[in-house]
């Protein structure tokens, strides 16, 4: 039980200090000029995000651990740390378009198109089968496809323009 609450508080703890430096870019990036574009999406993925850590909390406290599913998930946390130190400063939670900045073309953007996505998508259905959770897995997996069916193609359609 203390393992599993470490690994889900960790994760938890993780996504609690990225806010702040995500708000800080996001600000940063609106006064040099740049928009928020689709704001209205954004609900739907901090209450999906909250809602996968909060099942997690839930239920996942008195599981038994699947060794390889942490290991999985271990690497797509890898991925997210490449993500996030490729983006640096432009890196937020929103959809912040500056006019004239050109688009990340290093690390793992040169490999996949959206791969912050990616990463997202393997950790919301990977975590919750570290604990044998696959319903949790499915549900979330599910619903995160649907909110980001909606971003990519608002974001998309923001770097088009």
């Amino acid at each position: 039980m203390i393992l599993n609450a470490l690994i889900v508080g960790a994760v938890t703890l993780s996504r609690l200090v990225e806010l702040p430096i995500a708000r800080a870019n996001t600000r940063r990036l609106l006064a040099s000029g740049g928009r928020e574009v689709a704001a209205g999406h954004y609900p739907l993925i901090v209450a999906l995000h909250a809602g996968w850590l909060v099942t997690l909390w839930l239920l996942a406290l008195d599981r038994p651990i699947n060794v390889p599913a942490l290991l999985a998930f271990g690497l797509a946390e890898c991925g997210r740390f490449w993500v996030l130190r490729t983006m640096g400063k432009r890196w937020t939670t929103r959809i912040i378009v500056v006019p004239g900045e050109t688009l990340v073309a290093r690390g793992p953007y040169k490999l996949v198109k959206h791969p912050n996505y990616a990463v997202v998508t393997a950790e919301i259905a990977l975590l919750p089968l570290v604990f044998g959770l696959w319903q949790v897995a499915l549900a979330f997996t599910l619903l995160n496809a649907a909110v980001l069916a909606i971003r990519i193609r608002e974001e998309n359609r923001a770097l088009r323009a």
